[in-house]
């Protein structure tokens, strides 16, 4: 079975922030396998698990906030009997440029504390993640401030191609595993206007 995990915090004021990248790219794919109202189960949302690509899959949005994802993926991971490569983790990145999206089998949470808790919760470097770029701020702007402020609408009129790309990298991560995911998505560049 494979898990995946969709990073971001609860609440309606952080819908559309550029830190719930993942919820939003969990949202897309649980859509587009029609897969309904989630069950509240791991402290998150929870669906499945359901047949994707050839493989039972599940997908959880931790209701943690993000400092404390590791809890809920912990638990999903213990009670599901999951291997740490079974779950791929979906956050935000700001070092990379809004339009990109990058994969990796593993490595350190690069300053991401939704990753930092679930690498600690799981005990392990090795977890892949998707990493959404959401681009670094131009002016001195505090970094909580700039991942909590709200994806502006003239990327959010972009968005659709960035779910696209990380369809087809998940896709290729449960049916063919992590270096097709990796070719593929690592090669996603948006063309944004700049």
């Amino acid at each position: 079975m494979k898990l995946i995990v969709g990073l971001g915090n609860p609440g309606y004021q952080y819908a559309w922030t550029r830190h719930n990248a993942g919820w939003i790219i969990v949202d897309s794919f649980v859509a587009r396998l029609g897969l309904g109202e989630p069950r509240i189960k791991f402290r998150g949302s929870f669906w499945g698990p359901v047949l994707c690509c050839g493989e039972k899959t599940a997908f959880l949005e931790p209701h943690t906030y993000m400092n404390l994802s590791g809890l809920s993926v912990g638990e999903a991971a213990r009670y599901q009997n999951l291997e740490a490569s079974d779950i791929l983790v979906i956050s935000d990145d700001v070092a990379l440029p809004f339009g990109r999206i990058r994969m990796r089998r593993s490595g350190s949470a690069g300053g991401q504390n939704g990753l930092r808790s679930i690498i600690g919760a799981l005990g392990t470097l090795d977890i892949p993640r998707l990493r959404i770029g959401v681009g670094a701020p131009d002016a001195p702007v505090d970094l909580a401030d700039w991942v909590l402020g709200k994806i502006p609408p003239a990327q959010r009129r972009l968005w659709g191609a960035i779910e696209d790309a990380a369809w087809e990298a998940l896709k290729l991560w449960i049916s063919e595993g992590i270096d097709a995911a990796m070719s593929k998505a690592n090669g996603f560049r948006l063309d944004v206007g700049e």
